[in-house]
């Protein structure tokens, strides 16, 4: 799988965004944008992934699926957490079944 970084950077490039058009429109929670130089440091895997805040914003402007992106960075969705904590039957039960489909795909 690719890092975090190359598929933002794939996905922002196809998309035709330079990393000043994304990182402007990527808000933190005090309104403010992100900077280009943080966007290009995330591509670049100096960083580690933002906040799933910052990685919804991202994904929006991409294209990309946010879970594709939460994976690629190492993070559960917070809606995926809480249904773990409240039914971790079921989380179990659909990991095994993703496992699955994934194992019969190749």
């Amino acid at each position: 799988m690719k890092t975090f970084g190359t598929l933002i950077s794939e996905a922002r490039r196809t998309k035709g965004l330079s990393q000043k058009d994304l990182a402007a429109k990527v808000k933190k929670e005090d309104g403010q944008a992100i900077s280009a130089q943080y966007l290009n440091d995330i591509e670049h895997d100096r960083r580690n992934p933002p906040s799933e805040f910052l990685i919804t914003q991202i994904a929006e402007q991409i294209d990309l699926s946010k879970d594709i992106l939460c994976i690629a960075a190492g993070t559960i969705p917070n809606d995926l957490q809480k249904m773990a904590t409240s039914q971790p039957q079921k989380v179990e039960q659909a990991f095994k079944a993703f496992r699955r489909a994934v194992k019969d795909q190749k």
